[in-house]
């Protein structure tokens, strides 16, 4: 029975193959746009404007602390209301890349701060603008110093992805459901599709562990 359901799934391979590309797509758009407005929002918090870096803590907080999913609906069902109707995807990487930038700015927030403050303060004496000092001295070290970090966020987006099914975007998740819906085995199809996940995250999650294992290694 269940070798004849295994045989029913992947006659479905196609469809899979379909959701696996719009999961891959939604997740490549929403990291490049997450992570370029991840580090604008770090810079932004640890800079000297403070009104500026406590109103922006609080979007993240805001954010941080309530369901994506929450987030997902307000971008697809109330941003009509003012006139601004997006589709599926596009919602999907609005919502996803908000998100992202959200946790990825205090990431590299927390990188910035942990350089010692002699590296600042010896760009500063060799006349470095503000600029400068972030582009080629703070910025390279921190982004040494949140790299695990960041891969670690990259692979949650991943899988976050996965909530963009409830507003119908025919994803790797959606994919499931449907295939479920003609081959009434939940354990196969969702055994597949969580594997397919794993396919896509795996690669993340060895690099992160070997990043990690480089930084705790002593210096010899």
């Amino acid at each position: 029975m269940l070798l004849t359901h295994l045989e029913r799934v992947l006659n479905y391979w196609p469809m899979l193959l379909r959701g696996v590309g719009t999961t891959v797509g939604i997740s490549l758009a929403s990291l490049l746009i997450g992570v370029a407005l991840g580090f604008a929002f770090g810079i932004i918090r640890t800079g000297s404007n403070r009104w500026l870096s406590r109103a922006l803590g609080l979007y993240i907080d805001i954010f941080r602390g309530t369901p994506f999913l929450v987030q997902l609906f307000m971008v697809f069902f109330i941003l009509p209301s003012f006139g601004l109707e997006l589709s599926a995807f596009t919602a999907g990487v609005v919502a996803m890349s908000n998100m992202a930038a959200c946790f990825i700015g205090e990431i590299v927030a927390s990188g910035i701060r942990a350089v010692p403050a002699g590296q600042t303060e010896a760009a500063m004496a060799t006349g470095m603008s503000r600029a400068q000092q972030l582009r080629l001295v703070i910025l390279p070290q921190a982004v040494r110093i949140v790299t695990p970090a960041l891969v670690g966020q990259f692979v949650l987006l991943i899988k976050d992805s996965s909530v963009v099914s409830a507003i119908g975007l025919f994803d790797l998740t959606r994919s499931g459901w449907i295939i479920v819906q003609n081959v009434p085995n939940g354990l196969i199809v969702f055994g597949l599709v969580g594997l397919c996940y794993l396919v896509i995250c795996y690669p993340l999650i060895f690099s992160a562990r070997r990043m990690e294992r480089r930084a705790q290694a002593p210096v010899l």
